[in-house]
């Protein structure tokens, strides 16, 4: 006999992304979408018993750089590791659509330097069946994920794709330029694009070091393309407008963005955090984009929800003695070869009592600043640590020497082996916390966003972000006033949503996708990063876990059962903006 629904979550306490207090409900599926929300009698083929446990929508995470991973990979992983359904990448202007033939190895190293993902990884994995971006889009929605993808049309590859090596040089585009430029973003929205992404930043710079070529663009080209993309839609205008700046004029940059917005009428979010060159400057952000929403005009902020830093481990990009001529003697062995020699008393000792033959070290300035890097424990980790906990507090509290506590970490710290880390806040820990991150989350512009998911393979693993935001903000914060699990779950589930256009989910509401998590929330864990070495030709990646998710459904089928993988694949690229269910009912 014929199931009613295809699923029911049984009796869980439904967090349904309004924000609303969470409420004991079944939730029906059928046909991929929510069916019933309440109490179900009809039986599913599947039921799945959450009594005790949290149900909540799937998160929607707005900034990967999943562009390559996509190609070769059906699991967005670590993302949907973490309860993650819909992600969108192309984000910072990088990514590898449109695109020549002659200049794949370009896009290739401009990657490789802005999101640490190495040459060889893309240039195996990449399969290149594409020149134009509704062509990639096209290569994309044959393959099927563990996750929706939505992706952005890529500053710096369209300019390159227009202007050359000009484009690379960063000259002013012309008015052909422009125009071209225009109507290649028209295209791609109309084949699917969900936004545009561009940088403005000096932090993104390609392989050889120069800097991205967007870095310098006009507010014409900016303009130009907003207004190419408010062409698209038979002149109704689609895809989002995504940017990450330095705002070294913070009034200037931010009027610039609004002026292009109310040009072209398309929503813009930009990156959002905390500088140590300027830690108040936040505050100045925050008031201008309440004066543009006043105005009536859409703009949000993405903001990271712990710490942006690094990660430094002797199987890592980089590690605090980098820069030591002793330590590139051995630089180039393997990692069993160099915890050997890093034992031995004798280069130990010539290793410790050396200097670093550059004024900077990796990510230390001063390049002894200890006092602001941390060891990453075995167990859950710690992002928001403080003072004491530092490497330099420890050596003080000692009497010990901050670099070989350091060393010692990394040989012997986590799983041992050599492959301890130790982790070094950059942005958003200027006052070695987080108040400001929950004042920049109360703010009615601003989302969660910038894990960079499927990026940064060597030195950052922040996909691991929506683990966060519950276990930290919403439960185990000790250092400040936490948020409500259900503004956090409406955060990360329909805000995210709502401004990247993606209408149909976000809710646990009748209609709305079935995207869903079944929690374990008082056994919700996020677990340390670690290596992997399963990227093509056997890159290296770092990667985070957690423990507590029960569950995760896309479109009604289940995809990860207690962490780990189905052989349900239901995720697939979606095409542009997407209607709510009510609009979806009226056509």
């Amino acid at each position: 006999m014929e199931k009613a629904y295809d699923l029911v979550v049984r009796g869980g306490s439904v967090i349904d992304g309004t924000g609303r207090p969470a409420f004991e409900a079944d939730v029906a599926v059928k046909d991929g979408v929510i069916a019933g929300v309440g109490r179900v009698a009809g039986a599913g083929a599947e039921e799945i018993d959450a009594r005790g446990l949290m149900v909540t929508p799937g998160f929607v995470d707005i900034h990967t750089h999943y562009d390559g991973q996509a190609t070769w990979d059906a699991r967005m992983q670590p993302s949907s590791w973490h309860g993650v359904t819909t992600v969108v990448m192309g984000n910072c202007g990088v990514g590898f659509a449109p695109c020549r033939d002659a200049d794949h190895d370009r896009l290739i190293r401009l990657m490789e330097g802005v999101e640490d993902i190495p040459f060889p990884v893309l240039a195996e994995g990449l399969p290149w069946t594409w020149e134009s971006y509704p062509d990639y889009l096209d290569s994309l929605a044959k393959r099927r994920f563990d996750v929706d993808i939505a992706s952005q049309l890529p500053h710096a590859a369209l300019r390159v794709f227009v202007m050359g090596q000009r484009g690379v040089d960063r000259e002013p585009a012309t008015e052909a330029d422009i125009h071209a430029m225009a109507a290649i973003a028209q295209r791609a929205m109309d084949a699917g694009a969900i936004g545009f992404g561009t940088s403005r930043t000096l932090n993104h710079r390609s392989s050889d070091g120069s800097p991205i070529a967007t870095l310098t663009a006009g507010e014409d080209e900016l303009t130009g393309i907003a207004l190419g993309m408010a062409a698209a839609g038979n002149g109704a205008g689609r895809g989002v407008l995504q940017v990450v700046s330095d705002f070294n004029d913070p009034v200037e940059e931010f009027a610039m963005l609004r002026r292009v917005v109310e040009a072209s009428g398309r929503p813009l979010s930009f990156s959002l955090l905390q500088s140590p060159r300027d830690p108040e400057q936040w505050r100045l952000m925050l008031d201008q984009m309440s004066d543009a929403r006043a105005a009536g005009l859409q703009m949000r902020a993405q903001v990271a929800t712990r710490p942006v830093g690094v990660l430094f481990g002797l199987e890592l990009t980089a590690n605090p003695f980098s820069t030591y001529p002793t330590y590139r003697e051995i630089a180039k062995l393997t990692l069993a070869e160099r915890v050997v020699r890093l034992r031995d008393p004798t280069f130990r000792a010539r290793l410790l009592a050396d200097e670093p033959d550059s004024g900077r070290a990796p990510g230390l300035s001063p390049a002894r600043a200890w006092e602001r890097i941390f060891p990453m424990g075995l167990d859950s980790p710690d992002y928001e640590p403080t003072p004491d906990q530092s490497i330099g507090g420890l050596a003080e509290a000692r009497g010990a020497d901050p670099r070989a506590l350091a060393l010692d970490h990394m040989l012997d710290g986590g799983a041992g082996g050599g492959r301890g880390m130790l982790y070094l806040p950059l942005l958003n820990y200027a006052g070695a916390d987080l108040s400001h991150v929950l004042t920049m989350l109360q703010h009615d512009c601003v989302v969660p966003g910038l894990s960079d998911g499927g990026a940064h393979v060597g030195m950052i693993c922040d996909g691991s972000f929506p683990t966060t935001n519950l276990v930290h903000w919403t439960r185990d914060r000790t250092r400040g006033p936490r948020l409500s699990v259900e503004k956090m779950v409406k955060a990360q589930c329909r805000d995210t949503a709502e401004t990247v256009g993606l209408f149909d989910r976000g809710l646990l509401a009748p209609g709305y996708r079935a995207d869903l998590n079944v929690i374990d929330y008082p056994r919700l864990t996020l677990k340390a990063p670690q290596v992997a070495y399963d990227l093509p030709t056997g890159g290296r990646r770092l990667i985070q876990r957690a423990e507590g998710y029960v569950a995760t459904i896309v479109a009604g089928q289940v995809t990860y059962r207690d962490g780990e993988p189905t052989d349900a694949l239901p995720g697939r690229l979606l095409r542009g903006a997407q209607a709510t269910p009510a609009a979806l009912a009226a056509e």
